[in-house]
């Protein structure tokens, strides 16, 4: 993969990132061995399963993007089974806020803090990327005004406007009901508070979205809202669409090796050349 070395990687898994009513929070972390010298920039995934199922486990490159120096976490969250919007964000924000507070512990770079993840998982990196400290979504606080921002985003068939469920198909708009407790038409301020067209304003990070042109899940259109809002708003924003390609990559040009080499390349550029 690109930017990768013979660097070990060490690991360290189920840390503790946060508690909500007794129930711990968690995170598994991979990160170079040795430490570098200068502290790491950090790269969050978050995986998909409609808000629904996933795990933190899932696989994904962070072991490449590990031995390209990054330090990385995957997170967990609560599922809709277990709780209803906005509780995702808020424990993605937790999370964010929980590294950048540790980071003299761990060695990090608390500036250079960047997001990705597929289907939901871009949804809620994509949430994080736009909403800064928005307080309406930033849940408990628990770090003494520790900020959630990041810095640069990956966006994978990333659902961006939840407002209008006409334009999804009916799997999907089953799955915003349960997000939601309810059908979008009774949630409407759920539905605008989860969109992350609705909080694009200038100063954004910088994003990488890619979509697949045949996705079936979350329409391709998704994307092109998400950098349309985006570049309007003055924002640093790249769009690529995978002609042939569905909702999880598993057809046409590019496998999951290459769409991770697109994500660590994005990283490198704004997370390891630019300071």
């Amino acid at each position: 993969m690109v930017g990768e070395t013979a660097r070990a990687v060490a690991r360290i898994n189920n840390v503790v990132y946060g508690d909500v009513a007794g129930r711990s929070l968690r995170l598994d972390i991979l990160r170079p061995d040795p430490l570098p010298d200068t502290p790491m920039p950090v790269i969050i995934h978050i995986h998909g399963g409609g808000w629904a199922a996933g795990s933190k486990e899932e696989s994904n490159p962070n072991e490449a993007f590990a031995r390209a120096g990054f330090f990385t976490a995957n997170i967990e969250y609560r599922l809709t089974p277990e709780a209803v919007f906005p509780a995702q964000i808020h424990d993605a924000k937790r999370a964010v806020r929980w590294l950048r507070a540790h980071a003299r512990e761990y060695h990090l770079d608390p500036e250079r803090i960047g997001a990705w993840g597929h289907s939901a998982g871009g949804h809620l990196a994509a949430l994080l990327g736009v909403s800064g400290d928005a307080p309406e979504l930033e849940g408990v606080a628990d770090t003494g005004g520790v900020s959630s921002r990041v810095q640069a985003v990956v966006a994978l068939s990333a659902p961006s406007d939840l407002r209008y469920p006409g334009e999804w198909n009916p799997w999907p708009a089953s799955v915003l009901a349960q997000l939601f407790g309810g059908p979008v038409e009774q949630r409407r301020e759920l539905a605008h508070l989860a969109s992350p067209v609705t909080h694009v304003r200038p100063g954004v990070p910088p994003f990488l979205i890619v979509h697949g042109e045949q996705d079936d899940v979350v329409p391709a259109a998704q994307g092109e809202r998400l950098y349309r809002a985006l570049c309007e708003a003055g924002g640093e924003a790249t769009l690529i669409r995978l002609s042939g390609a569905g909702h999880g990559f598993d057809v046409g040009p590019l496998d999951w090796q290459a769409i991770g080499n697109l994500a660590l390349t994005f990283f490198l550029f704004h997370q390891l050349t630019r300071r």
